[in-house]
């Protein structure tokens, strides 16, 4: 097994941000290398995803609904297991907070995939209104097929990365679990104790209020075709190549990758302050999955979720239509990774809140859709959406400062 390894760092005044190009190089056979994230992909496994499907996943979990003890009381219900974030009560009013989340390496760089991790795991208490995480912890898979120097480089990296981006989010790794795995996998765990003015419950919406997005979609189409593109696959010669150069599909997984490793803890903030009526985070169920999951928790039987734009990064729209739409970006399924927040707000509060999300982190942030009245809880797309093709030069690194937020 050949392993290549080369690195640049590149340090803001915090020394918070890097950009490690690093790769394992496996030989399978003559002409075959699997890269990091060759160390789980579900085709090598027979699988088409490494998602349980949505509809499944609800059949699954209610096995799991129970009542709520009556030895505890609470002013404010527990959440739906749907919502991936519990709302435990415990001693004196307080509520304990916690999610947990993992996943398989999307992109070959260690120390870049560890941040991901980190902003992921963290995202579903920003959901919440969750400003600060009191506990975090790390679960890590290491691949037996990986030798002990390669695993003592990526646990290395992936560990540093997931810890540096702690240390903007204002928390610390107190722990965890590493084990060997037959693949790689990295999560973990977020916990927080608040009172119950220190988070937002999801479940407030009303007609007349507006959705609003904190990061633009397209994440995992930037990421599969970038990897298309150096593997040379037939889903990029025959078809991609010969619509958007590779030059662009760089600058695609680039942009896509800044966006992923930005925290979504000032907007977790802003909810406060513009009085938000709840909030979910979009990840693998796409934009669709998790907005219909918002609904259906609602207090309000009668209302709906109205969608009618899908800011996308530039170039995932193009590639989407190229594709007949088989990632189904366009159709707000696409999964996304360390996605933005979907936040309800007030209408007269949306707008300042987006002009002042976006003068705090400098990244753009839209109004997505609307709250109507409908006979029953759903959420759906408007036929033909607009589609906002997001500039590159829109998305920029983090800043990385532990006190700023």
């Amino acid at each position: 097994m050949n392993r290549v390894l080369s690195s640049q760092v590149i340090r803001n005044p915090n020394q918070m941000f890097k950009q490690v190009s690093w790769y394992f190089h496996r030989r399978m056979s003559a002409g075959d290398r699997r890269q990091l994230t060759g160390f789980f992909n579900p085709e090598f496994y027979g699988l088409r995803s490494c998602k349980v499907p949505q509809a499944e996943l609800k059949k699954l979990l209610e096995a799991l609904n129970q009542p709520q003890p009556c030895s505890l009381s609470s002013n404010k219900p527990l959440l739906a297991l749907e919502l991936d974030c519990c709302v435990i009560p415990i001693r004196n009013n307080l509520k304990l907070i916690q999610t947990t989340d993992f996943f398989y390496p999307l992109i070959d760089d260690p120390y870049t995939m560890g941040r991901i991790t980190c902003c992921n795991v963290l995202s579903d208490l920003y959901a919440m209104g969750v400003v600060d995480c009191d506990n975090l912890l790390l679960l890590l898979g290491v691949p037996r097929e990986m030798t002990q120097e390669e695993r003592e480089i990526s646990n290395r990296l992936l560990m540093e990365g997931f810890k540096d981006c702690a240390l903007e989010a204002g928390t610390y790794v107190r722990g965890g679990q590493t084990v060997l795995s037959p693949w790689l996998m990295i999560g973990g765990v977020a916990t927080s104790v608040c009172s119950d003015s220190e988070y937002i419950m999801p479940d407030q919406a009303a007609v007349g209020d507006v959705l609003v997005l904190t990061k633009p979609l397209g994440t995992q189409v930037a990421v599969s075709v970038y990897y298309w593109m150096l593997e040379d696959s037939p889903s990029w010669s025959g078809n991609l190549a010969n619509i958007i150069t590779s030059d662009k599909v760089k600058s695609l997984f680039h942009s896509a990758t800044l966006s992923m490793t930005h925290l979504n803890r000032t907007a977790a903030r802003l909810m406060h302050k513009h009085h938000a009526h709840g909030c979910t985070d979009v990840t693998g169920f796409g934009l669709l999955g998790h907005a219909n999951n918002l609904v259906q928790v609602q207090a309000n039987n009668h209302l709906a979720f109205s969608i009618h734009t899908l800011p996308c990064l530039e170039g995932s729209s193009l590639i989407s239509r190229a594709l007949n739409d088989r990632l189904k970006l366009l159709q707000g399924f696409s999964p996304e990774t360390s996605g933005g927040l979907l936040i309800v707000l007030p209408r007269e509060s949306a707008q300042s809140f987006c002009e002042e999300l976006t003068a705090e982190i400098g990244c753009p942030s839209w109004i997505i859709g609307d709250v109507i009245e409908a006979d029953s809880k759903s959420a759906f797309l408007v036929p033909q959406p607009e589609v906002i093709d997001v500039q590159h030069s829109q998305i920029i690194p983090p800043k990385c400062s532990t006190n700023s937020q």
